[in-house]
């Protein structure tokens, strides 16, 4: 084992606790950083150094990066709405990219693989791709903030002479998980029928496995200040998703959802919204969502990743039906 240490920021996030795995697998050296120090049960049985780090605590992340020579930057705060979505969201994910970067020089980090989004490119053409600039849509704060810190990244990349290579996935699924992602979610309720109407808002399913895998590619292989998409190239629809359910566990009976006209959606949105004013708790259905989604087929060109990263994700389709068992074999054991 090489005495070079690997760090992987939010280690028990979805992606964070497969990225190490895939690490200490490639007999490499790793540590990994944790909001609560308490919460270590997804390391049980991993040879790693764990300690505790957030990223908008910047001398938490002093002692985090001393001795480290490669970083994965993975920890960021996804969320999709939240009671002040500029400070909860926004403002924390930039203040933690500035801090990742800051901390990342005073420490003579030398490579950083920065986990972007999607979310950040333009969707105006399509299929997406990294050559057609950012998303200059701005109505939603997470999407503002994975957009303006993938920029800052490059930004900070450049002028602190850090190797920096950022990673776009697009809807991870599949196993590994400590807790349940925001996708996972999703692919649960297609699992429990809770589905009711198709929202006309595609999914592009990408195993979270091999997004972690072309991370792991990008640190050994990727370009200074390139963008690389891993994702699946087709969307999903949602009647789609449950018909893949449904095929694969005829038992359950699943119901195609109807599409509803978007008129109709975005007056129960209405409706959710102001609800959540008083619950305190995130609309399931928002019209900006519909806004920005609604018919927008979520495809992307990999060509880029592919011939770089050597990134060959499963398909779109395999990667559901393995996220569906795993959450219904696995998941619902616990």
């Amino acid at each position: 084992m090489s005495n070079e240490i690997s760090l992987v920021t939010g280690g028990n996030g979805h992606l964070g606790n497969n990225l190490v795995r895939l690490l200490l697998s490639e007999n490499i050296k790793v540590r990994t950083t944790i909001r609560n120090i308490n919460d270590q049960e997804s390391f049980k049985g991993l040879n790693c150094e764990v300690v505790q780090a957030d990223i908008t605590d910047r001398e938490s992340l002093k002692k985090a990066f001393i001795g480290v020579t490669n970083l994965y930057a993975v920890a960021a705060n996804f969320s999709m709405w939240a009671k002040n979505p500029k400070t909860e969201i926004y403002d924390n994910n930039m203040q933690g990219t500035q801090n990742v970067f800051d901390i990342a020089k005073e420490c003579s980090v030398k490579n950083i693989v920065y986990v972007s989004s999607v979310a950040s490119l333009d969707f105006t053409k399509l299929p997406a791709n990294v050559d057609n600039g950012y998303n200059k849509d701005r109505r939603n704060w997470y999407y503002n903030s994975k957009n303006d810190s993938d920029k800052l990244a490059l930004e900070l990349g450049e002028k602190y002479g850090i190797r920096t290579v950022l990673v776009l996935p697009s809807a991870m699924i599949g196993p590994e998980a400590h807790k349940l992602s925001y996708s996972n979610k999703l692919v649960l309720q297609v699992l429990n029928g809770e589905i009711p109407v198709d929202t006309n808002i595609t999914l592009n399913w990408v195993d979270v496995k091999d997004v972690a895998l072309g991370t792991f590619n990008a640190m050994k292989k990727g370009s200074n200040a390139e963008r690389y998409i891993l994702s699946n190239e087709k969307h999903t629809t949602l009647q789609e998703s449950v018909k893949i359910a449904s095929e694969l566990y005829p038992e359950l009976k699943l119901r195609i959802p109807k599409k509803v006209p978007k008129c109709l959606l975005y007056s129960v949105a209405g409706l959710m919204e102001f609800s959540s004013k008083i619950t305190g708790k995130e609309p399931i259905l928002q019209r900006h969502y519909l806004d920005m989604f609604y018919n927008l087929k979520q495809d992307y060109d990999i060509s880029k990743s592919r011939k770089e990263l050597d990134f060959n994700p499963k398909s779109s389709k395999k990667a559901l039906e393995d996220a569906l068992r795993y959450l219904k074999n696995d998941w619902k054991k616990r």
